[in-house]
C-alpha cells in the first residue's frame, strides 16, 4: 500500500487552474496554458484508468499462473513485449529509452504482484 502524501491536494479539491504562474505572465498565454493542460489532465486520467485495466489482467494472469505453479515472470515475453513497445515508440516517435524503462516499471510491478498471488495461493493451498 503506497503513502499517502498529505501535503497534495485529494482528487476532489483539485484545481485544473492552480498554477505558479497565475498573475505572473499574461493572461492569453495563461489561457493557452491552461487549455493544452487540460488536454495533458485528459490524456492522464486516460492512462490512470487504462493501467488499472491492465493490471485487473494481469491479475488473472497472476491467478493463472499460481494455479499452475508457473513462475511469476517470464523473461521471453518481457523481452519480446519490450522489444515492441521499443519499435512502438519509434513509431510514435517517442524516445524508445523512456518506453522500454516505463515497462520495466509496469513489467516490476506485474511479477510483484504475481508474486504475492503465488504466496497466497500457497497459503490457501496448505490450509485445505
Amino acid at each position: 500500500m503506497t503513502e499517502q502524501n498529505h501535503a497534495l491536494p485529494d482528487a476532489d479539491s483539485f484545481d485544473p487552474s492552480a498554477s505558479s504562474l497565475a498573475g505572473r505572465v499574461d493572461q492569453a498565454v495563461m489561457d493557452e496554458l491552461l487549455s493544452i493542460r487540460s488536454s495533458i489532465d485528459n490524456i492522464d486520467a486516460t492512462l490512470v484508468f487504462l493501467l488499472a485495466e491492465r493490471f485487473k489482467a494481469t491479475q488473472k494472469v497472476g491467478v493463472l499462473k499460481a494455479t499452475h505453479k508457473l513462475p511469476a515472470g517470464d523473461p521471453g515475453r518481457e523481452a519480446a513485449q519490450i522489444a515492441r513497445l521499443r519499435r512502438l515508440a519509434e513509431e510514435a516517435h517517442l524516445d524508445p529509452a523512456f518506453a522500454e524503462k516505463f515497462l520495466n516499471f509496469i513489467i516490476s510491478e506485474v511479477i510483484r504482484h504475481h508474486e504475492a498471488i503465488a504466496e497466497g495461493h500457497q497459503a490457501s493451498v496448505a490450509q485445505a
